[in-house]
């Protein structure tokens, strides 16, 4: 009981307005799918309205693009906008910034998968929601934020600071590993039967459970194990399932983005619509951040490959749109002898692999030089693995690539994100 005073009494004093939030999404998760749309036509006018008068960039570029803020009236009406990129929050980050005077503000930077740093600032109401939508996510799963959580994230700290996160970790009832040798994994285990909740990065997620598995140790206490910041690949979830008993579950989203969608107990990953308009062209997400008041987030493309499920009714009782499959990062292009192919290309041929030929890998492939491709792969391959593998990288790539398999790779160094493409060109 101590962990949920100290937890409420810290949202009243940071962020005072999350409770009633919360409230109000657990209220609106019961709505139509139509009284959702109505609701994202209301706050996205309020929000193209606001970012008219108070952001100096989104008001020149509505003007630049002639749209009419006054006009807005549909969602069809926002992709008469065009979308913008990252690389627009970085180079415009200033004028995009609002000029209102927010009563409280938090500071944000991240980096994500392509390196680059943004930071902006987020206003109360904003990171108020985002925590609110993560608070409902977990409800679905029966967990409270103040029960006790084991803790997966990349680090890099002096020690000074590993103290400081763990004075942090004890207000919040969590407790995390700063090493993967194997008496803290114990530990950290030991730990997990009194926990109700893991997460973090999936990779170091399903690492940790494969040692589990390799040394015997079962874990039945949680309720939920849920990856963040990484796509939980398919092979990752019966080391995952066999050493928690329980599979994986998908929070997806981004710090400029907020929560975007969150996994229900019954595996379908339901879009957040009351924070956020999603679009998809050509399997690219475009997102709108209804509640980015401060640094507004409108048509953006995080970078994202996704796909869309036809059906929005779920068992769960939710009446939004699905995302299907997070396919992953729109990553850096990949060169041929002659020509040029989407890093999205090796979803395909391992995507293919499983679902043709019941083979499911975990990979990585590097490329230093212009027509070579080097493949680690995890497993051990058998022989007709092999071919398989051989035939499905010959069909995407035919003469244009030289490749070398190597199996048995280790690929996840426990220091950060997992990147599936890694390019030096």
């Amino acid at each position: 009981m101590l962990s949920k005073y100290i937890f409420l009494a810290g949202t009243k004093l940071r962020n005072p307005s999350l409770i009633s939030w919360y409230y109000y999404l657990k209220y609106a998760e019961k709505w139509p799918i139509e009284k959702s749309v109505e609701y994202q036509i209301e706050k996205c006018r309020d929000l193209l309205h606001f970012a008219n008068e108070n952001s100096p960039f989104w008001r020149k570029y509505f003007e630049e693009h002639n749209f009419l803020v006054s006009q807005f009236n549909s969602l069809e009406d926002l992709k008469k906008l065009p979308p913008i990129s990252k690389s627009d929050l970085l180079k415009f980050n200033f004028e995009i910034h609002s000029n209102f005077n927010f009563n409280k503000r938090f500071f944000s930077e991240t980096s994500g998968t392509t390196g680059e740093v943004l930071k902006f600032w987020k206003d109360e109401e904003w990171d108020s929601f985002n925590r609110a939508s993560i608070m409902r996510g977990y409800s679905w799963h029966g967990v409270k934020p103040w029960d006790r959580n084991g803790y997966f994230w990349g680090y890099n700290f002096k020690q000074t600071e590993i103290w400081k996160t763990r004075l942090l970790d004890l207000l919040q009832n969590r407790f995390r590993l700063f090493s993967y040798e194997k008496k803290p994994i114990l530990k950290f285990v030991k730990k997990l039967q009194k926990a109700k909740y893991l997460h973090g990065y999936s990779s170091m997620i399903y690492e940790v459970a494969k040692i589990c598995n390799q040394l015997g140790l079962k874990i039945n206490s949680l309720k939920m194990v849920k990856g963040t910041s990484e796509k939980i690949y398919d092979p990752y979830q019966s080391e995952i399932h066999k050493a928690f008993g329980i599979t994986a579950i998908n929070e997806y989203g981004a710090a400029e983005t907020g929560i975007i969608g969150f996994e229900c107990p019954f595996g379908k990953i339901h879009v957040n619509m009351q924070g956020v308009i999603i679009e998809e062209e050509n399997n690219e997400i475009i997102v709108t951040n209804l509640v980015s008041k401060s640094f507004p987030v409108i048509r953006y493309k995080l970078g994202d490959y996704i796909e869309l499920s036809p059906v929005i009714k779920c068992n769960c009782g939710l009446h939004t749109p699905i995302i299907k499959t997070i396919i992953g990062r729109i990553g850096k292009t990949v060169y041929g002898i002659n020509n040029l192919y989407p890093s999205l290309t090796f979803y395909y041929i391992f995507k293919n692999l499983a679902l043709n030929h019941s083979i499911n890998l975990n990979y990585q492939a590097i490329q230093h030089t212009k027509g070579d491709i080097i493949f680690n792969i995890e497993q051990h391959l058998s022989i007709t693995d092999k071919e398989k593998l051989t035939q499905e990288i010959n069909k995407y790539f035919k003469d244009d690539i030289r490749f070398e398999i190597q199996e048995g790779q280790h690929l996840h160094k426990m220091d950060g994100k997992q990147k599936d493409f890694i390019s030096t060109i």
